[in-house]
């Protein structure tokens, strides 16, 4: 049987930054960053939201009550979670009222924690032998606090929301054709709650470094002579900014196809840039990012259809990396027009800088702390005119470190 992506969705945020706005408030050169990042815009966290809320809020419209009631594995995939003890899928196992006999648990592995927990829920699936299920994985994380620091045009927040089964009318994923790299590097940690702290330049060089592995490790399972040009029609990149990309492109065609700078540029603008039209406007979004190209393929590159193979590189500092095979399914282009991501992103709400930056604030001020309630001010006028009354999740207030959420 295949298994795969039955349905898909993406949380964007409801808040949004324009990158040409921050680079002149910051005396940076747009042109330069536009150019190498690739940003135009990025979500912003609004002050009552977080991890939590994220998750559930990606499902939000992807879930009616039929699909509720089969989901028997839920799995959540964070680096930014909000306890040290309690994993959030406890929470979103209650607010999306999945079944009290639905697994549920909280899986960390950087930005490689979504793939990861795609690979564990697709095996429990082959498990059941057919048996009418399925399993969710939420993808949710957010940037830390990064005012004034270089990478700050590139940082951002995003959640997404994974149906798996035995119906993979979005994408079915091959469960031999992958290769994997692993190694043990200090590329980005998080040592405390609010501390991020690393090398970029060591990470993208393991980035680099472990593609060019997870290919040769694809190639080596595989066992056969793969042409990266002529087996797949379009390339899905791990993206820590849209940038990144044409770097991780140049670097495998040159290597396994032997294409020169130009000739790398030509082949990147057919087949993956067109994967990267909603990165530009997202920012950093951890593990959901193969998943929100994958949705910009879809609505943005023609010429896909059912049974397509593409390939998605998957990468998560510290580290581990994956290549793997996937083709396109029988309903991928209605599934993604069913995600709707395009509107999602045109309808949030653009903030000054001064707004960015007090909301910025109050959540770093809130991580860890006793007592906290959200300031809706922050953005005059947003939770009562578009907010209150969506259904979404939001937090309440934190009472003694107790998290209370609510429905708007």
């Amino acid at each position: 049987m295949a298994y795969g992506i039955e349905k898909l969705r993406v949380y964007p945020m409801c808040l949004s930054l324009d990158i040409e706005a921050l680079c002149e408030a910051r005396g940076r050169d747009y042109a330069g960053v536009a150019r190498t990042i690739m940003a135009t815009e990025r979500g912003v966290v609004a002050p009552w939201e977080d991890t939590v809320t994220l998750a559930v809020n990606a499902a939000h419209g992807l879930l009616d009550e039929e699909t509720i009631a089969s989901v028997e594995l839920l799995i959540v995939a964070t680096e930014t979670s909000v306890d040290q003890e309690k994993p959030v899928s406890s929470w979103v196992h209650r607010w999306l009222g999945t079944p009290s006999h639905c697994r549920n648990f909280e899986i960390k592995h950087a930005c490689y924690g979504g793939m990861a927990a795609i690979r564990m829920a697709l095996s429990w699936l082959r498990s059941q032998e057919g048996r009418p299920c399925r399993a969710l994985v939420l993808c949710a994380d957010t940037s830390l606090s990064g005012l004034g620091e270089p990478y700050e045009p590139a940082f951002g927040a995003c959640a997404a929301a994974i149906l798996l089964s035995d119906t993979p009318d979005l994408l079915e994923i091959d469960p031999v054709r992958y290769g994997v790299s692993a190694i043990e590097v200090t590329d980005v940690t998080r040592p405390a709650l609010g501390v991020e702290t690393g090398n970029d330049e060591t990470s993208v060089f393991t980035y680099l470094e472990t593609l060019e592995a997870a290919w040769e490790d694809f190639l080596r399972r595989t066992g056969e002579a793969v042409s990266l040009d002529t087996a797949f029609k379009r390339h899905i990149y791990h993206l820590p900014f849209a940038g990144m990309a044409l770097q991780a492109h140049r670097m495998l065609t040159g290597h396994a196809l032997g294409l020169d700078r130009k000739a790398a540029r030509a082949h990147f603008d057919q087949r993956v840039a067109p994967g990267l039209v909603y990165s530009k406007r997202i920012g950093s979004s951890f593990s959901s990012s193969t998943l929100h190209a994958l949705l910009s393929q879809l609505d943005h590159a023609p010429g896909l259809v059912a049974g397509d193979p593409i390939s998605v590189f998957a990468y998560g500092s510290g580290s581990c990396a994956e290549f793997y095979e996937a083709r396109i399914g029988a309903r991928a282009e209605e599934r993604a027009k069913e995600a709707g991501l395009a509107a999602l992103l045109d309808a949030r709400r653009p903030l000054s800088l001064s707004e960015y930056e007090a909301a910025e604030r109050a959540r770093i001020a809130a991580m860890g702390a006793r007592d906290h309630t959200p300031d809706h001010s922050i953005v005059p006028d947003w939770f009562d005119d578009r907010i209150a009354g969506s259904g979404q999740l939001v937090l309440e207030r934190i009472d003694t470190y107790e998290r209370i959420y609510r429905r708007a």
